[in-house]
């Protein structure tokens, strides 16, 4: 791996992230405390239940769960952004149907587009791969790894409390998974009367979403909450090339959730879940691509999952916790002619001691994580991947300004061995100004299911062999600032990438016809290097925030002996937003998002994309229970489809019949529908 002073020389980049403010929330905000606080008390106290003993205050404060320790977020050493209540109720009115959009708009996150016929899509993290991003639900796995990156498009909003990122290599916290960052979503915590909520949602691309969420007290100890979706979309072409641009689908899901607080300070989180999904896409009926044939697509999903976290205090110091979890998704893929049946499979459990004095907080744990893949239809890349592990955090106060924080995990990994994962984080606050830094390493076991073979399945993939395990060394630094009703925020970070698995095209007969591919461990390294800057102001009830992200990613050209830009990274990116809220009676807001050019690989119509904006407007006006909302998305009708087709002359050697998306696709939508809430 390269050393750590080489990452020092990164460029700088600026969050878009909440956690240094987390506890100066601006009036308009203050409305959701009481919510966010009921939010929090279950994970809190399992967590870390002398918190309230070290953090007692008149401000509200928001417990980080993802950094395991339990501390504020003012508190961390370790970079966490944090995504609020408020701001999840704004996006679940524009996307209702899945959280893409909440995360999104966050700086330095980039939802791409994996698969351009179905419509999944991952999530990368200051320009790493989405493969390296772990998924989190209250700390527990459930939705599997980023691999299925479906995933993220069936998940809704409606029950989160709170979402928290950490940006780069956490694997010294969840393993492989995690070489990327993590995105925790944080569920919504049941207070003492009957509530909840029902939100239906139209649009004029013929979609519809009803979703509702109802919570209620059980008994003195015990509280319940559930949520329910149905989504459905019709197949749209909006180029009329006869290839659908939007997927169509239907979804139906269902979570339950309970949560128990013991008398003696023990506590139970326990949830459930079932989601099912029928998605198509490709040619339209009697449509066809370059070879004259029909080229269909559909995916069926179906998904259940389970999982608890358990706490207990050990005496006035110490907590003894444990968690698990299980996740079983069965997909049914069709390719053209092909299809695809297999299953994925993923299980942990966990169990930690965690402790605290005056200047420290610290853990100390054992994991079992199991990923499992068995495909009916091509056996051999089935795998099992079986990582018992061992890993510690001590946060220290080495004087009233310096807190630092040191993690280390060791996963002992049935296929790639001993792997080592430390990171350590410092934080510097002299006054109003706070500085963090963060260094970690980490790794990635690889899987078949890069970016290309999630568009093209596996029908032209050679077996894997000798591929070696995934590795990254991450850094940031991070300065933030707060002067009255104006906040800035400003990171350094960088991140050096080996063994990345790319797939390789090749022929598979004496006619150099690229035909096939194969996975194989790039070449040198890739480097990322960027800036985020953020800046937000308050005045009165309009709320300001601008937002800018550079990104230098480049990976090595072994023929050429030279370096060339990431595919799909766009080198500047920019956001504005603008939203005047009077809580309890109405908002409205515009936003404006700008994406720079990028360089495109393996498109025979440009290989460079031309930049874009995308600029959208909301309104939203509540009448007691009732709120009514409209939002309009891509006012400028941006559409890929415009600038090139979107269907190659030839099939590609993965097997893929689309190019690469790099834009949106999907031209001007407009949705509106309304929220009720009821009880309480």
């Amino acid at each position: 791996m390269s050393s750590l002073s080489r990452l020092a020389l990164c460029l700088i980049s600026v969050s878009s992230a909440t956690q240094s403010f987390a506890n100066q929330e601006f009036s308009s905000s203050q409305s959701n405390d009481n919510e966010q606080n009921r939010a929090q008390e279950l994970h809190d106290e399992s967590e870390h239940p002398h918190e309230e003993h070290k953090h007692s205050g008149d401000v509200e404060k928001i417990v980080v769960q993802a950094t395991r320790t339990g501390r504020i977020a003012d508190d961390q050493p370790m970079r966490v952004e944090i995504i609020n209540r408020e701001e999840i109720t704004e996006k679940a009115t524009m996307r209702p149907g899945n959280i893409s959009m909440l995360v999104a708009e966050t700086g330095g996150v980039r939802v791409q587009t994996t698969s351009p016929a179905l419509g999944s899509a991952n999530i990368r993290l200051q320009g790493m791969y989405g493969r390296y991003t772990q998924l989190l639900a209250d700390g527990l796995p459930l939705y599997g790894n980023q691999a299925a990156s479906i995933g993220l498009l069936q998940i809704p909003p409606t029950d989160l409390g709170r979402v928290e990122i950490i940006k780069g290599s956490a694997s010294s916290l969840y393993g492989g998974s995690a070489l990327g960052g993590v995105i925790n979503l944080v569920s919504r915590r049941p207070g003492d009367v009957f509530s909840g909520e029902t939100l239906i949602n139209l649009t004029t691309r013929d979609g519809q979403d009803m979703t509702a969420y109802a919570e209620s007290p059980l008994s003195d100890s015990l509280k319940g909450s559930v949520t329910a979706g149905a989504h459905h979309q019709q197949s749209v072409d909006t180029d009329g090339d006869e290839w659908i641009d939007l997927a169509g689908y239907e979804r139906y899901s269902v979570r339950p959730r309970l949560f128990w607080q013991g008398d003696d300070g023990e506590s139970l989180y326990f949830t459930a879940g079932y989601m099912t999904e029928n998605r198509n896409g490709g040619t339209l009926t009697g449509g066809q691509v370059a070879d004259g044939n029909p080229f269909p697509q559909a995916q069926d999903s179906q998904r259940t999952d389970g999982g608890l976290v358990f706490s207990m205090p050990i005496g006035d110091s110490y907590t003894f916790s444990t968690r698990a979890s299980a996740m079983v998704q069965q997909h049914d893929h069709l390719y053209g002619v092909v299809i695809e049946d297999d299953k994925h499979e993923s299980y942990l459990i966990e169990s930690s001691v965690s402790g605290y004095s005056d200047k420290s907080d610290w853990v100390v744990g054992l994991a079992y994580h199991s990923d499992i893949y068995a495909s009916k239809t091509f056996t051999e890349f089935d795998y099992s991947y079986e990582v018992p592990g061992l890993f510690a955090q001590l946060d220290y106060e080495l004087t009233s300004e310096v807190t630092t924080s040191y993690s280390f995990r060791v996963d002992e990994h049935n296929e790639f061995g001993t792997q080592i994962s430390p990171r350590i984080s410092v934080l510097y606050r002299p006054g109003d100004l706070t500085i963090r830094g963060s260094y970690g390493q980490g790794f990635y076991a690889p899987t078949p299911f890069v970016e290309a073979i999630e568009a093209a399945g596996l029908s032209r993939l050679e077996p894997i062999q000798n591929l070696s395990e995934e590795q990254a060394e991450t850094a940031s630094l991070d300065f933030t600032y707060t002067f009255e009703n104006i906040e800035t925020s400003l990171t350094l970070f960088g991140s050096n990438v080996e063994n990345a698995t790319e797939l390789e095209a090749f022929s598979s007969t004496d006619t150099a016809i690229m035909d096939r591919g194969r996975l194989v461990n790039a070449d040198g390294e890739s480097q990322i290097r960027g800036s985020e800057v953020l800046l937000r102001y308050k005045w009165q009830d309009i709320k300001l925030t601008a937002s800018y992200l550079y990104l230098d990613a480049t990976e090595e050209v072994t023929q050429a002996k030279d370096r060339q830009e990431m595919a799909l990274t766009p080198r500047h990116s920019a956001g504005f937003v603008a939203m005047w809220e009077q809580h309890g009676n109405f908002r409205a807001g515009f936003e404006a998002y700008y994406t720079g050019s990028q360089q495109l690989n393996n498109n025979p119509y440009m290989n460079e994309s031309k930049p874009y904006w995308h600029l959208g407007l909301m309104g939203e006006i509540t009448m007691g229970r009732v709120s009514w909302f409209i939002n309009m998305e891509n006012l400028l009708d941006v559409k890929q489809s415009d600038e090139h087709p979107l269907l190659l002359p030839a099939r590609a050697p993965s097997g893929q019949w689309t190019t690469d998306i790099w834009s949106r696709n999907d031209g001007f939508i407009a949705n509106a529908g309304v929220r009720i809430k009821f009880g309480g």
